[in-house]
This record gives C-alpha cells, structure tokens and sequence, in this order.
C-alpha cells in the first residue's frame, strides 16, 4: 500500500507541477513573471470583490491605508488596476481591474483548466469517466 501512495504522490506532484507550469507561462504571457502570490491574491480579492475602495481593500486585507496605496500604485504601474473615481462621492476612488489584471487574478483557474485539457486529450471517454468518479468519491 505504502508503494501506490508514493506513486499517487508523484502523480499529483507532476500535476501541480504542469499547473504551476502553466500558471508561469500565463504570468509570462501578461509580461508579469516576477509577480509574488501575496500580489496575486491582492488581485484576486479585488476582482471578487467588484466595488472595492482603498479603505474597503485596507479593511479586507487587514492592511494600513498607506500600505493599500503603495501597493496599488505598485499594481497601476504594472498596468494590473486602474482607479476609477465615484460619479457619487469624487473623494471615493474604486480599484479597477485592466484586463491584465484580470487575466492574472484568474491565472490559477486557467492554469487548472489547461491541466484539464491535457488530461482530457491523454484520456478516451472512459478513462475520464472513470477519473471523474473516482476524484468525486474523494473529495
């Protein structure tokens, strides 16, 4: 037994790696492969959140205001937000996602999916049907 959960652990290691991979490749694509994963996540909570201001992302993230404001002034110049200002309260500025942002806060979904279609061009229909199956009965 011990034999198959080292093998099931080099499986599952070579599929993290090829997600990995690909996550990599969609950072280089937007000309971001040095971004660090707290960036990410910064962007992944601002594309979740939609109307998300500098105080709103602050309180979120458990940041300073002064922080939040480096690092999106950080994020405006790698060209991953933009700040568009309230047509209610012109003191109230959101946190915009430019496309690239975008791109990169949903990197790892992607990446996943790219995983999945290799899988699925490696697989007949009754393998994945099978791989299907057996994944559900795990998780």
């Amino acid at each position: 037994m011990m034999e198959k959960r080292e093998h099931l652990l080099i499986v599952f290691e070579n599929l993290f790696n090829i997600k990995s991979k690909c996550s990599c490749e969609i950072f280089s694509e937007c000309g971001l492969s040095d971004i660090t994963v707290k960036q990410i996540g910064y962007l992944k909570i601002i594309d979740e959140h939609g109307d998300v201001t500098f105080s709103k992302l602050a309180k979120i993230t458990n940041n300073s205001k002064p922080t939040i404001t480096e690092m999106i002034n950080k994020f405006v110049k790698m060209e991953c937000v933009y700040r568009e200002k309230s047509p209610e309260d012109a003191r109230i500025y959101y946190i915009r996602l430019t496309e690239k942002g975008q791109k990169i806060a949903n990197a790892e979904q992607k990446a996943l999916l790219r995983v999945i279609e290799r899988m699925a061009d490696s697989l007949d229909e009754h393998e994945m049907d099978t791989l299907i199956r057996l994944l559900d009965k795990v998780s």
